[in-house]
């Protein structure tokens, strides 16, 4: 010892001993799930099996089914679900009731070769390294036997259209491939795949494993070989290393990896690691550098064959279209709980602002900083960065959008088109509210605006003279034509900025749509306007109702509204022969269109909204078979779910002689199944 060790003396010096006997076959179990006071010492273990290679360790152990604290009912009906009604081999639970469960390991770490087991014994330490560490988890693979046996069930209950359907497969033509030679990275990002690794882990097989307890005589044996075998001075080394080799070796210094870094520019993307990423990330990675973008432009970057359809879903995920030309989201440029760089302004509001400025530019081609300043009120850098985005300055014309107004675009895609309209309408909607603007404060003043035709007693008497020595036929044609060529006004609401849906059952106010174009989309209105009174179902909503109950049979309120806002969003900008349509007048035109409501009785704890409780069904088709679909309408108003053989009991008593297909024909026309039970559509709750 050093002179200047003196202060820390030596109390008593331990012998070490590496023991090898159980070197490569020592596992340490962890039970991350269960406390240390309640181990499984105890328990009864049914099986153990482990595949040495990849560490991976099973084990099945007992549940005490006699406990007071087990759920005698919740057992059986797990068994239940599992294995069915059958009894054989392959079963699970072969009482009949959950009385076991599986635990799998997960390795804690790969490398464990700082680890070690120790026993000491009279003033010795014997240490054995440890082969893995493992951590067993309970394993729900029952479940997933469950949900196999449903599908068999499912399958088993459509009957017909499974052999139809593998008739269909017998006559699909083959198609051969010739695979080309594969590459050294190919093959790297192959070995690395889960699907690679899932399949080397399935070809090793299982060893099955005898378990004995902590108190047996056979672990105790085994427990020996923790002790060197040898404790002969001759064949132990004595550790000659200094304390600081000592602690080099315990802990030896890192190795820093020389990281070669790019000579380019930090800001400049490769494109070659670029076409690497999923088309989503490449997308979104494109948009966030350019910020304004044509589509064309866009698929021209991305690599040759890549399918513009799957490049549209990625786009609308990011950009929003602004005169035909795709604009950066600003949630993406500006994510949640960050701020500006200029002004550490939250990005919350430089969103509002910058989606402000984009609006104006669905108007109109150029705007004013001072007037886009002075309504979102932020600092002039951040507003000038949203204008350097999209926009260039011209003198004595403000700001410019960036790019000409991509027209070919908006023809070649009219239904993409029509849904960024109703997007902006719906951010239209929301910007009024949290700036306090109108609509008409930024009408594009190159836009004509439409006259209002007015015209006063005098005249209109003066006009009567004139043509009273006219035909009569003709008078009366001319006051008709004048009639017909008098504005109406249809009040409507705004839509939603949702991507999936509009939340209300209504169409674009025309009056929120300027004049010409928006989005460089062109408004139209249709000639065909509904001018039945709004408390009465028109026609047109009678025709669609008749034809969404003749696919779907039953529907709640909640689908039927969701079915009819994608109607309205797939019909052509401005084109609407629906008023505002309120849940009462959908509820009429069901009624009108032969089909009735459904009482189904919810549990009391249901956590369904209250239009998912409205349920109705289509009564009358003219059909034989109505008489079928009502009878399984009046089961559902005694409980809200039934099994197969009530209804084909109950089509037996009332009707002689049902063939089995009519009793799939109803079932897979009005219910969804689950867990062996049979609901009405849309009432299967989570």
């Amino acid at each position: 010892m050093a002179s200047g060790d003196d202060d820390d003396p030596i109390i008593e010096e331990i012998d070490v001993y590496l023991a090898k006997s159980l070197a490569d076959k020592l596992y340490l179990f962890q039970y991350p799930v269960r406390p240390s006071t309640m181990t499984y010492d105890d328990v009864n273990h049914l099986m153990a099996k482990i595949k040495p290679k990849q560490q991976r360790v099973e084990l099945e152990m007992a549940i005490n089914a006699s406990s007071p604290n087990y759920c005698r009912s919740k057992g059986e009906q797990i068994a239940l679900n599992v294995d069915g009604t059958t009894f054989d081999e392959t079963n699970t639970y072969s009482v009949k009731m959950m009385d076991k469960q599986t635990f799998s390991s997960i390795q804690a770490t790969t490398n464990t070769s700082r680890y070690a087991a120790a026993v000491f014994r009279k003033g010795e330490l014997h240490i054995t390294p440890l082969t893995g560490i493992l951590q067993m988890r309970p394993s729900f693979s029952y479940l997933d036997k469950a949900d196999n046996k449903t599908r068999e069930r499912e399958a088993a209950n459509e009957g017909g259209d499974s052999s139809q359907d593998e008739a269909e497969e017998d006559v699909k033509a083959v198609t051969v491939r010739f695979a080309r030679p594969e590459s050294e990275q190919a093959r790297q990002r192959r070995i690395q795949s889960y699907e690679f690794l899932q399949k080397k882990q399935a070809e090793e097989p299982w060893i099955h494993l005898h378990y004995h307890g902590v108190k047996d005589s056979r672990s105790e044996h085994e427990r020996q070989y923790l002790f060197c075998q040898s404790v002969d001075a001759s064949e132990n080394s004595e550790l000659v290393k200094t304390p600081k080799e000592y602690l080099a070796m315990l802990m030896p210094p890192l190795a820093e990896e020389k990281v070669v870094k790019s000579v380019g520019p930090s800001n400049v993307l490769s494109m070659a690691q670029l076409r690497t990423l999923p088309l989503g990330d490449q997308v979104k990675t494109l948009m966030k550098n350019v910020k304004i973008m044509p589509f064309a432009n866009l698929m021209g970057l991305l690599a040759s064959g890549t399918d513009s359809t799957a490049v549209l879903r990625c786009i609308q995920q990011v950009a929003l279209l602004v005169q035909g030309n795709w604009v950066v989201k600003s949630d993406v440029l500006y994510p949640k709980n960050t701020c500006s760089p200029h002004s550490s302004v939250p990005a919350e509001v430089l969103c509002r602002g910058r989606d402000f400025v984009m609006w104006r530019f669905t108007l109109e081609r150029s705007v004013m900083r001072k007037e886009i300043a002075a309504t979102i009120k932020l600092p002039p850098e951040d507003v000038k960065e949203f204008l350097e985005h999209v926009a260039v300055p011209r003198v004595n014309r403000g700001w410019e959008f960036l790019l000409p107004t991509d027209a070919e675009f908006i023809k070649k895609h009219p239904d993409v088109a029509h849904r960024q309209q109703m997007l902006w309408l719906g951010i239209q909607s929301k910007l009024e509210k949290v700036f306090n603007f109108s609509k008409e404060d930024f009408m594009p003043k190159n836009c004509p605006q439409p006259e209002s035709v007015h015209v006063s007693g005098e005249e209109r008497l003066k006009m009567a003279q004139e043509r009273a020595h006219e035909n009569t036929s003709s008078l009366q044609k001319d006051l008709d034509t004048k009639r017909a060529g008098s504005s109406v006004h249809i009040k409507q609401e705004p839509v939603s900025d949702k991507d999936d849906e509009p939340m209300d059952t209504t169409c674009p106010p025309s009056s929120s749509i300027p004049n010409g174009s928006v989005n460089g989309y062109p408004s139209t209105t249709s000639p065909n306007f509904d001018h039945t009174n709004g408390n009465t179902p028109s026609p047109e909503l009678q025709d669609f109702v008749t034809k969404t109950f003749r696919k779907h049979f039953v529907l709640t309120l909640n689908e039927l509204k969701r079915l009819f806002n994608l109607h309205l969003a797939s019909m052509p900008a401005g084109w609407s022969v629906f008023q505002s349509v309120s849940d009462h007048v959908l509820q009429d035109a069901m009624l009108l269109c032969r089909c009735k409501q459904i009482m189904v009785p919810f549990p009391a704890q249901t956590t369904a909204a209250a239009d998912e409780q409205k349920v109705f069904g289509l009564w009358e088709t003219g059909e034989d078979f109505d008489k079928h679909r009502r009878l399984l309408y009046e089961l559902f108003t005694k409980n809200y779910r039934i099994r197969r053989n009530m209804l084909q009991a109950r089509l037996a008593l009332d009707f002689e002689d049902v063939p089995k297909a009519d009793i799939d024909r109803v079932l897979k026309e009005c219910c969804i199944s689950h867990a062996g039970m049979w609901y009405l559509k849309g009432t299967i709750q989570s």
